[in-house]
């Protein structure tokens, strides 16, 4: 059964749309406060659809992203303990009471020891809102935060953005071929990850 292609073939069209730079705004928004789908699954066809305005798009994801990491963070500073409910049902307080303990301690030794766990949070394997809504929680201070943050998710958008600009009409056609296995590998990996935090740690 074909799942992903159809999936990654209307997300082709979408990217074509004239509204999509709204629309990768929006999910790129909320994806940084609670949503669990990520922009670039918007980013990366809609660079394929029009890679001359690749700096654009990644520029639009990364400025809406740093919105939503502002309102997670603030709500994180002063709404925590009424969503508590919420991340519990999610399974990612765990995550967020752990890297809470770890944010203290790297704050504790120096206000910008915490910006190179947020530099280097596009590469982990956890969901970025759960670093905004930590970093609200421990009360970072706003610099570093923003720092850290713009480098962390800048680096993410405009390297995925820039290689599928470089990649051209490869990227897309490798895309295109492997797409099942990669969503498979990406179902898999969530699935994993949700009986790791549920039922292992």
């Amino acid at each position: 059964m074909k799942l992903f292609r159809p999936l990654y073939e209307r997300a082709l069209v979408w990217a074509s749309h004239p509204h999509a730079e709204r629309y990768l705004g929006v999910l790129s928004f909320i994806e940084a406060i609670i949503f669990p789908i990520a922009p670039e699954i918007m980013l990366a066809p809609m660079v394929l659809a029009k890679p001359q305005r690749w700096a654009r798009y990644a520029g639009v994801s990364l400025a809406c992203s740093m919105v939503g990491a502002l309102v997670a963070y603030a709500l994180g500073h002063y709404a925590f303990d009424a969503m508590r409910p919420l991340f519990a049902w999610l399974g990612w307080l765990p995550k967020i009471d752990a890297l809470v303990a770890e944010l203290r301690t790297q704050l504790g030794a120096h206000p910008w020891q915490a910006f190179w766990m947020l530099v280097a949070a596009g590469f982990i394997p956890v969901p970025l809102k759960i670093f905004t809504w930590a970093s609200g929680i421990v009360g970072m201070p706003l610099l570093p935060f923003i720092g850290g943050m713009v480098v962390g998710r800048g680096k993410r958008v405009f390297l995925l953005a820039g290689a599928i600009r470089l990649g051209g009409k490869r990227a897309e056609e490798l895309l295109h071929r492997w797409i099942e296995w990669i969503g498979w590998a990406i179902v898999v990996l969530l699935v994993a990850l949700v009986v790791y935090l549920k039922f292992i740690r």
